[in-house]
Formats: structure tokens, C-alpha cells, sequence
């Protein structure tokens, strides 16, 4: 739960510094939200976050 809070906060970071920056548009971050939005109501939401959790993991082992 704590990961994904985490994770949730950085995404939500990088598209708020994105959209000041002007590198990406408010139509295109919206799109973007709800995409995550609707992904992680679908089946495909186990495998990507035992996917984030491996990445996770992996990173002090380096």
C-alpha cells in the first residue's frame, strides 16, 4: 500500500512538472489520468504492479 502511494505522488509529480514546463498539454494529461485510472480497474493491474514491486525490490540490490 505504501509503494503504491508512493508511486501514485510521483507520477502525480512529474506530470505536474511536465504541465508547468510546458512540455505537455492539459488535454494530454488528463488523457494520461484517466488511462492510469481505467488500467487499474482491468486484469492487467496485478501484473504491472508485481512488476513495480520487483523494480522496487531490485533497486537497493544494485
Amino acid at each position: 500500500m505504501a509503494v503504491t502511494v508512493s508511486l501514485v505522488l510521483l507520477f502525480g509529480l512529474v506530470l505536474f512538472f511536465l504541465l508547468r514546463s510546458h512540455s505537455l498539454s492539459a488535454g494530454a494529461a488528463f488523457t494520461a489520468a484517466g488511462f492510469g485510472f481505467f488500467l487499474a480497474s482491468t486484469g492487467a493491474a496485478t501484473p504491472i504492479n508485481q512488476l513495480a514491486n520487483a523494480v522496487i525490490n531490485a533497486i537497493p540490490a544494485l
